[in-house]
C-alpha cells in the first residue's frame, strides 16, 4: 500500500512529530511505501499577517500542490496527523478532489477549541464547546493571547465546520481515547466516522529495573501539564524523594528556582529519546499532574514499557490509561496534597509498587505494541477505502 501522510509541524519539537515519524516507520517497516508531505511553521516569521490569516482557512497553493502529488504518486489512502495553521482544510479537500479517502488523527482539539486544549486561566474551560462560532475564544484571546489571531482560528473552525468540511472532507477521525472520541462527538463530528486506536511506541525498550530511587516528569514545562501542582507537592513531601524533570518550556524559569529551593528536585532540560527511556526505566515511579484533557499521554506508555508505574491526575484520556493501584494511582487533578498523599503512599508500599512495575510492563504488552497498532490502523484505512466517495 501508498500512504501518503501529511503534517504541518509546529515550531517546537512535540509528540506529534515523534508519532508522526513512529508511524511512518512502522508503515515501512510492514512493507508499505510512505510518502511524506511535510510544511514547518518557521515560515510564518516572515509571512503576511493578512496573507497568513487567509491561507489559514484556504490555502489554495496548497491545494494545488498536492492535488499534483497525488495524481503523480497515486497513494491508496492519505493519513493527516495536523493541517494548522499552514496547510489548511484545503489540503483535504485536494486529495478527497483525486478519489483517494482520508484519514485524520486528533492530537489535540484544535476543531472545537481556539487554543486545542480546552485550558484558559489554569483550569479547563469548555465554553466554545459546541457553539457555532467560538466567540469565547476571541473574547480571551485564547490563541496565543492574541484577540486577533484567535479570530482567525475561530473563523476557520466556524467556516468549516458551517461548510460540512468534517462530514464531506474527511473519510475517518482517529481518536486516541474514549474520552477524546465523546469530547469530538460533543462537539460535533460525525459520531460513524470516528475511529478509536491508542497510541504506541515503535520500537518498544525492554524494562528497566526501578533501581534510582527517584521519581519523574517527563514533558512540556507548561502550566496545563500540573508543574505548579507537582511543586508544591513536593515542597509538602519535605524532601522525601528526589524528583528529575525532563523536559522545557515556558515555565523552565519556574523549574529552575523550584530547583534551587528544593535542592531532591533536578531539572535535566531535554535530552535523547535513548537517555530519555534510560531515565524512565529507573525511576521508582512517574508523576503525570496533567490539569487539561489530555487526549492520551504518550509518555505514559513509555513508562509502562519501562514498567514504570504512573502517579496521573484522574482528568482526561490518562485516567483510561493507568489502572488505580495496579498500573498506578489517580489523585485529585489540581491538588498538591492528594498528590502528596498518593506519593507518599507508595513510598510506605514498596511491596505494592514493585507489584505495580510487573502490572505496567504487562499493560504495554497487552495494549500498545506496535504489531497490535499496526493491525488496528490496517483495519482504519480499509474502512476509509470502503467508505471512500469521491467528490464530483
Amino acid at each position: 500500500m501508498r500512504v501518503l501522510v501529511v503534517h504541518n509541524y509546529y515550531q517546537q519539537p512535540g509528540g506529534e512529530e515523534q508519532i508522526f515519524a513512529t508511524e511512518a516507520a512502522l508503515l515501512e517497516s510492514h512493507g508499505h511505501e510512505v510518502i511524506r508531505y511535510t510544511i514547518h511553521n518557521d515560515q510564518i516569521a516572515n509571512a503576511n499577517p493578512l496573507l497568513l490569516a487567509k491561507n489559514t482557512l484556504w490555502n489554495s497553493a496548497i491545494h494545488q500542490e498536492l492535488r499534483s502529488l497525488v495524481r503523480r504518486e497515486q497513494p491508496q489512502v492519505a493519513h493527516f496527523h495536523n493541517t494548522f495553521p499552514l496547510l489548511s482544510p484545503a489540503a483535504y479537500y485536494a486529495v478527497q478532489a483525486e478519489g483517494v479517502p482520508v484519514v485524520q488523527t486528533l492530537h489535540n482539539y484544535r476543531l472545537l477549541c481556539p487554543n486545542a486544549l480546552f485550558f484558559r486561566d489554569g483550569k479547563v474551560c469548555e465554553d466554545c464547546l459546541g457553539k457555532p462560532f467560538p466567540l469565547p475564544g476571541i473574547i480571551h484571546g485564547c490563541y496565543r493571547g492574541s484577540r486577533s489571531a484567535s479570530a482567525v482560528v475561530a473563523a476557520n473552525i466556524s467556516v468549516h465546520s458551517w461548510l460540512g468540511t468534517w462530514n464531506k472532507a474527511v473519510d475517518v477521525f482517529i481518536a486516541y481515547s474514549r474520552f477524546a472520541m465523546d469530547k469530538f462527538i460533543q462537539g460535533g463530528l460525525p459520531a460513524e466516522k470516528l475511529a478509536f486506536k491508542t497510541n504506541f511506541l515503535h520500537p518498544a525498550p525492554q524494562p528497566g529495573e526501578g533501581k534510582g530511587d527517584y521519581a519523574l516528569f517527563v514533558g512540556r514545562l507548561s502550566v496545563e501539564k500540573g508543574l505548579g501542582v507537582m511543586l508544591d507537592a513536593w515542597r509538602k513531601l519535605g524532601g522525601k524523594i528526589p524528583l528529575k524533570i525532563l523536559g522545557d518550556g515556558p515555565m523552565a524559569g519556574l523549574v529552575t528556582a523550584a530547583a534551587k529551593e528544593m535542592p531532591e528536585i533536578e531539572w535535566l532540560g531535554r535530552r535523547p529519546l535513548e537517555e530519555v527511556y534510560e531515565i524512565v526505566g529507573d525511576a521508582a515511579f512517574l508523576v503525570f499532574p496533567s490539569e487539561w484533557y489530555e487526549t492520551f499521554g504518550r509518555v505514559a506508555i513509555e513508562a509502562f514499557a519501562r514498567g514504570t508505574p504512573v502517579v496521573a491526575s484522574k482528568i482526561g484520556a490518562i485516567t483510561e490509561l493507568v489502572e488505580h493501584e495496579r498500573t498506578g494511582l489517580h489523585f485529585h487533578p489540581s491538588d498538591p496534597s492528594d498528590l502528596a498523599a498518593k506519593i507518599q503512599w507508595l513510598l510506605d508500599h514498596p511491596t505494592e509498587l514493585k507489584h505495580m512495575r510487573h502490572e505496567a510492563r504487562a499493560e504495554f504488552e497487552m495494549k500498545y505494541t506496535a504489531e497490535d497498532n499496526y493491525q488496528r490502523l490496517m483495519e482504519i484505512y480499509a474502512h476509509a477505502q470502503t467508505s471512500k466517495v469521491k467528490l464530483q
